[in-house]
């Protein structure tokens, strides 16, 4: 199989650096373009982010070399690629522009940024809940002029680990949920080198998290119109999201009560037998069991289980009923990886795999 031509918008920042480690050896797709701001371009990709890769593994020795491209020279980069990844840190009027440039020039961008996820004829895709919302891009196609172009994004960072969880029980009627996430210093772009204020803290505030953590869940779970993605009633969503000194895993504990409360054994094997579209194609960067249920009491925990199903799968425990809500659970998800470049890449298989990426 030829490879697909990929563009990283935002290549030298925490996610781009992500987006470009996870591509290494991609059986599908292959980094020949990276880009970022004025100030990095035209320096190779390895000069550009010597002093500030944050991987643990080296820089992928195919991507060394590149000269690093400005992110709004849409034509000098879409002439390379065949699609993008959009990882740029820009205000989010900025990123929309950017981002429609590219769609409207013919290229499609899978985005790990926020500006667009409440655009009504942009899927904002978990490939395993909501496959079906892709079909939303023919709306946005019309509306950009453009036959082959369009963006799609992935949800953030903070539901990724209760969203799967409340949706494989959506049978029994999910109706109220409090959620408080525990996010790692990774989804703020951040090293403990960078942030040593964290180390021995906790900061009961991330700017604009709990608004996206109660709402984000709603357009996932929304039904598909001519004119785009209308977001669910419920369940109603109440969450807390503090920043805590973890390096890399977001952790939520979830209360929840339904229509109708199932048992216990119930929850746990919807969790463990739970599959989705990606599961049924085996993508490349699908994890074959997507959630595992702990029946340990002191798990999951971000050191031991954040690198489940390579940083893709969701791990759960601590399930027991609760004295106000009909159940009480914890569960963990990688936040770089499924949170963000991984999610990303997974959502461009999918794409790939139904047909709305192809090649130039």
């Amino acid at each position: 199989m030829e490879k697909l031509r990929v563009g990283i918008l935002g290549g030298t920042g925490m996610v781009g650096q992500r987006f470009i480690s996870l591509l290494e050896d991609h059986p599908w797709f292959e980094v020949v373009s990276v880009a970022a701001s004025p100030k990095s371009a035209g320096k190779t990709y390895e000069e550009a982010v010597k002093d500030r890769w944050k991987m643990s593994t080296p820089i992928p020795a195919g991507v060394k070399g590149l000269i690093v491209k400005d992110a709004s020279d849409v034509s000098g980069v879409s002439e390379e690629v065949d699609f993008v990844f959009s990882a740029v840190d820009m205000t989010k009027d900025e990123i929309r522009a950017l981002e429609e440039a590219y769609a409207k020039a013919g290229t499609p961008v899978v985005s790990n940024n926020s500006a667009h996820r409440w655009t009504p004829d942009v899927p904002m895709v978990i490939p395993e809940i909501n496959p079906g919302h892709l079909e939303v891009i023919n709306a946005q196609r019309k509306r950009l002029g453009t036959e082959r172009g369009f963006i799609a994004v992935k949800p953030n960072c903070s539901i990724q680990s209760y969203t799967p969880a409340l949706h494989a029980l959506m049978e029994y009627g999910p109706r109220q949920v409090v959620a408080t996430t525990y996010q790692a210093i990774s989804g703020a772009g951040k090293t403990f080198k960078d942030w040593p204020e964290m180390v021995d803290n906790i900061i009961p505030y991330i700017g604009g998290e709990e608004e996206k953590s109660e709402q984000e869940p709603l357009k996932i779970w929304g039904r598909l119109t001519n004119e785009g993605i209308v977001k669910a009633d419920g369940p109603i969503i109440t969450t807390q999201c503090i920043r805590v000194p973890v390096v890399d895993g977001h952790t939520a504990a979830v209360f929840v009560s339904f229509d109708k409360k199932p048992a216990r054994e119930q929850i746990i094997s919807a969790w463990n037998s739970y599959r989705g579209l990606p599961q049924e194609l085996d993508l490349p960067s699908a994890p074959k069991q997507f959630m595992k249920y702990f029946e340990e009491e002191n798990r999951p925990q971000a050191r031991l289980d954040r690198d489940y199903e390579n940083g893709m799968g969701i791990t759960i425990g601590r399930l027991r009923e609760d004295i106000i809500f009909d159940y009480k659970f914890v569960c963990l998800s990688h936040n770089t990886v499924r949170g963000a470049a991984g999610g990303g890449i997974l959502t461009a298989e999918l794409l790939k795999a139904t047909g709305y990426i192809t090649g130039k």
